[in-house]
């Protein structure tokens, strides 16, 4: 009832160790292809808001250099992780991380921007209050972290 025999087990767990090796040998390569095509983009974008201002064909050049390159690593990406490729309809863009907010334990020094009158310099009516933005910022002083709200 039971043909398997040790040396059998003994393949299939070797054979089982070799794939896992190389899934996570094909996964790293394709997280270091994920970040050079967000690297190239992030310079593709660089290039271009400096094109904006001066036509340079320089920059011109290696706009299309670099967007050759993106192409071709966005090509490979796909064809790795079985994605169709359809050059009408954009990749996806990545969503952007929000920051956590600070911690309660550190110390707060709460700072009010008030309006410089209480009325309205063009027409002398008084102000109504519309409601407050805050804003947090880290700040490090003499080794201690502090947080500012601005209100």
């Amino acid at each position: 009832m039971n043909d398997i025999s040790s040396d059998d087990i003994f393949l299939l767990k070797q054979r089982l160790a070799e794939q896992e090796a190389l899934i996570h040998a094909l996964q790293e390569k394709l997280s270091n292809r994920e970040r050079e095509i967000d690297h190239l983009q992030a310079q593709l974008d660089k290039l271009r808001r400096m094109n904006f201002g001066s036509r340079s064909e320089k920059v011109s050049r290696r706009i299309a250099q670099m967007e050759a390159d993106l192409n071709r690593l966005q090509k490979e990406s796909d064809t790795l992780t079985g994605r169709v490729y359809d050059p009408a309809v954009q990749r996806p863009l990545r969503q952007t991380r929000t920051r956590k907010p600070f911690p309660e334990s550190l110390p707060r020094d709460e700072k009010r921007l008030l309006p410089a009158a209480p009325c309205c310099p063009n027409c002398g009516g008084s102000l109504s209050y519309l409601g407050e933005d805050i804003a947090e910022q880290l700040e490090l002083m003499r080794s201690a972290f502090r947080v500012i709200r601005t209100v």
